[in-house]
């Protein structure tokens, strides 16, 4: 298990370095402060995930990201200071796995990193789900919504499996976040509320009235059974 993290922060690399040798010790942690020695790295390390900082000193952390995409599937979570949702979207819609604010939880980066190398390694044959006009595969991530193709990275994937294996049911904020990050954190449900923007996005005609993926408000997300 090789691990690559992108940050220019010593005291955050430092952090994350003696949290995986306290609970991950098997783990090989490669470092850089710069954005395009991380894309280099991302070549010649092979790691199985990368940890990236959106504000690095030669470049910007999108620019790191749209690289990577072009040639690697390895899966990125985002590790930054920057708090407001359209840099978090930003970061989503260009092809981040999932991200997390700083300051952060250190067992909650380890849980959220243990939930994506999961994933990214998962060989199970799942057959795909279909409700009304929408079809997912989990082994590839690709959903179609009729003929209209829709690519999810592997948090909006896991999200809207377990709602489709759910559908016509209210799934509680509690649930989908043990679902997909192995266990509730107090931030979980604006996190959901991300990615359940982004999925309405993606599938909705309306993402602002919502008939596929409703809200219970206080409660959690329903993903509309067709009759």
């Amino acid at each position: 298990m090789k691990v690559l993290i992108i940050e220019d922060d010593r005291e955050i690399v430092e952090v994350v370095s003696l949290t995986f040798q306290m609970r991950w010790p098997e783990v090989d942690l490669v470092s850089t402060n710069l954005g395009e020695k991380g894309v280099e790295l991302v070549e010649s390390e092979n790691p199985d995930i990368v940890i990236l900082d959106l504000g690095l000193p030669d470049t910007s952390g999108y620019e790191v990201l749209k690289q990577i995409r072009a040639f690697s599937e390895v899966p990125i979570i985002i590790l930054t200071i920057r708090a407001d949702e359209a840099d978090i979207v930003r970061g989503l819609e260009w092809g981040a796995d999932d991200y997390m604010v700083k300051p952060f939880r250190q067992l909650e980066l380890m849980s959220r990193i243990r939930a994506l190398t999961r994933r990214a390694s998962s060989s199970d044959q799942e057959s795909p789900l279909v409700c009304g006009q929408l079809r997912f595969d989990p082994s590839t991530r690709q959903l179609t919504d009729g003929e209209r193709e829709i690519s999810l990275t592997r948090t909006e994937g896991a999200i809207l499996e377990h709602l489709m294996r759910n559908a016509g049911q209210v799934v509680t904020y509690s649930r989908l976040a043990e679902e997909v990050w192995g266990e509730e954190y107090p931030d979980s449900t604006d996190s959901l509320r991300v990615y359940i923007r982004r999925l309405r996005e993606k599938v909705e005609a309306e993402p602002g009235d919502p008939q596929i993926i409703l809200t219970k408000t206080g409660i959690g997300y329903l993903l509309v059974k067709p009759g």
